[in-house]
């Protein structure tokens, strides 16, 4: 039963990500293709990465990573920051013309969460959000 709920849950979840990133993606030159804003939302996930970071997260070369990362700021969507402990090395930081972007997506996520507040008790929500914590920072170490 747990299983099943969970998939459930998650395939809707992603489903309707999927669903907003296809009907933000426009045929037309400077915006995002579905690679690329799932590229950004991988680089958001790894929190202002390196391009090595990125690169070995996804397992794929250091010059694909470099070539992907380099449109995506040429579009506007990220920048290059040094490093404030190495000079020669640069993070990955999006802009806010990604966080615009962003918004968009994350919004059926908040109205899962506000109709959650709706639906169930106080204690109740506090305690579903102590076991999704505990499910991020224990029990999914892949995704560090």
């Amino acid at each position: 039963m747990l299983e099943q709920s969970f998939i459930e849950v998650y395939e809707k979840f992603k489903v309707q990500f999927y669903r907003k990133i296809f009907e933000k993606v426009k045929e037309r030159d400077g915006s995002l293709s579905a690679m690329e804003g799932f590229s950004l939302e991988i680089i958001r996930a790894l929190k202002e990465p390196t391009v090595g970071q990125f690169a070995d997260f996804l397992n794929i070369s250091q010059s694909n990573a470099t070539y992907k990362v380099n449109s995506l700021i040429k579009k506007g969507y990220l920048v290059r920051q040094n490093s404030t402990t190495d000079r020669r090395e640069y993070h990955l930081v999006l802009s806010d013309k990604y966080y615009s972007y962003a918004e968009l997506l994350t919004s059926y996520e908040q109205t899962v969460v506000n109709r959650m507040r709706e639906r169930f008790s106080e204690e109740d929500v506090e305690k579903f959000d102590e076991l999704l914590t505990i499910i991020s920072d224990e029990l999914m170490p892949e995704c560090d």
